[in-house]
Formats: C-alpha cells, structure tokens, sequence
C-alpha cells in the first residue's frame, strides 16, 4: 500500500508541474530573420571618380546575418561609391587573372570605386589586415584583389551562396550575409 501511495504523489507532482509549467511554445524565441534579399549581383553606379579613399575594413557578427564594413571617409549617400556584389565561382586580381584562393563555399567579389589609401596596409592577395573571422557563422576567409582600373576588389568567403543585402551609409559601404535562407 505505502508503495502505490508513493507512485500516486508521484503521478500527481509530476502532471501538475506538466500543467503548470509553461510550453516549450510559449517560451521567448529568437526574432524570425526574413531577409527577403536574394544572392542575386547587385550593382550601383554611384561616383566612379570618388575622392575618398578605403582606410579601414570591419566586420561584425549579428543575430541573423554577418556584416563587413568598409570604411571610405568621405563618401556620402548623395555621392557614393558606384558598386558590384556578385558571387563569383573563383577570385582573382584583375589586370592579370592570377587566381587568389578564397576558402569557404561560396565565393562574394566586392568591387568598389575607391582606391585603398596608402595608409591602409592591405597586400594583393592576402588576408585583410585586422580581420579575424573566428566564429563568424557565415564568413570564413577575407582577402584583398587589389585596386585596378579605378576600382578595388575584395574577394569574400562565406559558408555557403547565401543572401546577402548592400547599403550605403555615410563614410561607409556596407554588405550583410544572411546566415540562413
């Protein structure tokens, strides 16, 4: 009998915790990250002839997507730079195509009408100075392509083709990779 009394509390506690402790549905979830941005090349013809100059390049890790700034001081949202986003199947510096390896499973080209200032320590075809992925969701590998024709390039590794978005905001261009469809 002390038995089946035992096991009858026990059956109690444990469906009145069941009722009274709260669903796996109401719990506080993370916000839905609908980007709505689509992989697709994205392009603005803003000023070729830019007279500011890249001094910096930054990233960022957010809840729904990593994000990589360029920092070109005097660019305005009136006067931006002109730009190209596009995945690309290889990354290469342009005058000679000499392939630079970029690790990841997709491949960005970021192409943009500002020349990297002299001050900023960027080497053709190596990782961007002072850009640390680690732990990053979506980015893997960062490198410099050089500046050729008036533009320079950037080549982006991500984990996969995933949507990504580009803004422009005063002294900066900005591109956010989603980490999920």
């Amino acid at each position: 009998m002390y038995r089946w009394a035992t096991a009858l509390a026990a059956l109690t506690l444990t469906l009145t915790g069941a009722v009274l402790a709260p669903s796996a549905a109401a719990a506080p979830r993370a916000a839905a990250c609908e980007t709505g941005w689509g992989s697709g090349a994205k392009a603005a013809p803003g000023s070729i002839d830019m007279t500011g100059t890249l001094t910096d390049v930054r990233t960022g890790r957010h809840d729904c997507y990593d994000r990589i700034v360029l920092d070109i001081p005097g660019m305005t949202t009136a006067d931006p730079a002109a730009y190209w986003v596009q995945y690309v199947p290889s990354f290469s510096h342009p005058p000679t195509q000499t392939g630079i390896p970029v690790t990841g499973g997709a491949i960005i080209e970021i192409e943009f009408t500002a020349p990297p200032s002299p001050a900023y320590p960027a080497r053709l075809a190596a990782r961007l100075p002072g850009v640390d992925l680690t732990g990053y969701r979506t980015f893997r590998d960062a490198k410099f392509g050089g500046n050729y024709d008036n533009a320079t390039h950037l080549g982006l590794g991500t984990r996969a083709q995933l949507p990504f978005r580009v803004l422009t905001l005063p002294d900066r261009l900005v591109v956010d990779v989603a980490h999920t469809w």
